[in-house]
């Protein structure tokens, strides 16, 4: 089952951060189709946000096609992402390995963020430049 952490200074919603850790757990094949995802009073009691927000992020989900609500039983997944890189592949050790480097050379999580997404960014811009796709 997935844990919701909400990081209230992030400036992303509280919903929209429960969506986006779903669907990381999605990719990482963290959650798989039939898993039941935590109740919306589960998720408020261990983060402390309003139900409606929980079940806002659990629509959007459901819009798109991940999760579907079953009445009386919970929210359950419908279908993954598709991952191709699980937790315990050796690309997350090199990862884990990085950020480890990044800790030492005395980098925060937003400084390893932000160096994260600007690698990604330029990689992913050359790849489209060059007519290549995700």
């Amino acid at each position: 089952m997935v844990e919701y952490r909400i990081d209230r200074r992030s400036g992303v919603a509280t919903y929209v951060q429960i969506v986006q850790q779903t669907k990381q757990a999605l990719r990482l094949g963290l959650l798989e189709p039939g898993d039941k995802l935590p109740t919306a009073r589960e998720v408020v009691e261990a983060t402390a946000i309003n139900p409606n927000t929980v079940l806002k992020a659990y629509r959007e989900l459901e819009r798109e096609g991940l999760v579907e609500a079953r009445r009386g039983l919970g929210t359950f997944v419908r279908r993954s992402l598709g991952t191709t890189t699980p937790a315990d592949s050796p690309l997350r050790a090199e990862l884990d390995a990085w950020v480890t480097r990044a800790r030492a050379a005395g980098l925060g999580r937003d400084d390893m963020a932000a160096l994260f997404a600007s690698a990604l960014d330029d990689h992913f811009t050359q790849e489209h430049a060059k007519g290549d796709h995700e």
